[in-house]
């Protein structure tokens, strides 16, 4: 079961809440000097914005540098970081490892799977970058939207032979390393479709990166989601949700954590029950609802054995907890400069909220 919420946390205005954020709040929830370290790390998604402005000069930094990237993280209070330490000399490598002990947070890496035997060099490179910088897990996402990237059956059944073949590749290299691979639930695979996957491999360095939020674009309930795959998990993408309903479906939209419907503490109970010394990092999104149009012919071209009833029971969740289109995040639209402040407040927001109310 999701968190049932009451109308007081649902009419929750995020452009309001962001708003205070952006206009330099100097209250306890966004002071980084008041701010003690979380145990909550951060997933380099989270600052997607950022990143991008600077990878197109819109903004000058080097955010995408891991040494960078820990110190930033660091500094506003963060416990650990996910992101794609790419492949780097091992004196480079051992810089972020010191730093990061020395900071006391954690190091998570993200890899991209080998297509082919040509492919398998670069990826040991990589994970044995990650694991010279003190990573003892590597996440990988595999695919994107099913639903939208996928016309028919046909197509995903390749996608999964092919998803197979790689995974037959990247084993041995983890294993070899010592490294645990987990690999993201990003809006691709249902439950039984990536516990076979896993099993039909059965190796103890694969397992999963549980995305709290993003299974329930497969109408898959997110706390039965979690349940399934906490025995299987070495890491957690930590976001919390909100709904609402649309012509074709339901939007779907990244909010701070507590804003949204998610059970968070019971989540994490469930975690920390199976893996006492799993991490969590926040991967929050700062953009529009996504659109899951789950009324049209197209999402249900690769959704054959999926039944009727598990639609029904994601739209009646919907309806219960649905947020007014006109609070739910509208940023797409915004100068860069801006957007980059709300992401920032977003992330500290999380990151207190983290902390004060989640024992992270």
């Amino acid at each position: 079961m999701l968190k049932t919420m009451n109308r007081r946390e649902v009419l929750y205005s995020i452009t309001g809440g962001l708003a205070a954020a952006t206009l330099g709040c100097t209250g306890r929830i966004y002071s980084t000097e008041k701010i003690k370290k979380s145990r909550l790390g951060i997933a380099d998604f989270s600052f997607n914005i950022r990143l991008r402005a600077e990878r197109t000069g819109q903004m000058k930094g080097n955010l995408g540098d891991p040494l960078n990237f820990l110190d930033h993280c660091h500094n506003i209070g963060a416990g650990g970081i996910q992101m794609n330490l790419g492949v780097r000399d091992q004196a480079y490598a051992r810089k972020i490892r010191q730093k990061a002990e020395e900071y006391d947070m954690f190091i998570e890496g993200s890899v991209f799977l080998p297509r082919d035997k040509s492919g398998v060099e670069r990826f040991d490179a990589a994970v044995r970058t990650a694991g010279q910088a003190g990573a003892g897990v590597v996440r990988t996402a595999i695919g994107g939207r099913r639903y939208e990237q996928f016309d028919r059956a046909e197509q995903f059944r390749a996608f999964a032979e092919r998803t197979g073949k790689s995974l037959q590749l990247a084993e041995p290299v983890v294993a070899e390393h010592r490294i645990r691979l987990a690999i993201e639930n990003h809006k691709d695979w249902r439950i039984d479709q990536m516990l076979d996957m896993l099993r039909s491999i059965s190796s103890e360095y694969l397992g999963v990166c549980v995305d709290t939020g993003n299974s329930f674009a497969l109408l898959e309930d997110s706390m039965a989601v979690v349940e399934a795959y906490a025995p299987y998990a070495f890491s957690v993408h930590l976001k919390d949700m909100a709904l609402a309903e649309y012509e074709d479906g339901f939007l779907l939209a990244d909010v701070p954590l507590g804003r949204g419907v998610l059970d968070l503490p019971k989540m994490i109970k469930i975690f920390l029950k199976a893996n006492p010394r799993i991490n969590f990092s926040l991967e929050m999104a700062t953009r529009d609802p996504l659109q899951v149009p789950c009324l049209t012919e197209k999402y249900w071209a690769t959704f054959e054995d999926v039944p009727g009833s598990d639609l029904a029971r994601t739209l009646r969740y919907v309806r219960a907890n649905a947020s007014p289109k006109q609070i739910l995040p509208k940023v797409n639209h915004l100068p860069m400069d801006k957007l980059v402040r709300i992401e920032e407040a977003n992330i500290k927001q999380c990151l207190a909220y983290a902390k004060e109310h989640l024992d992270l």
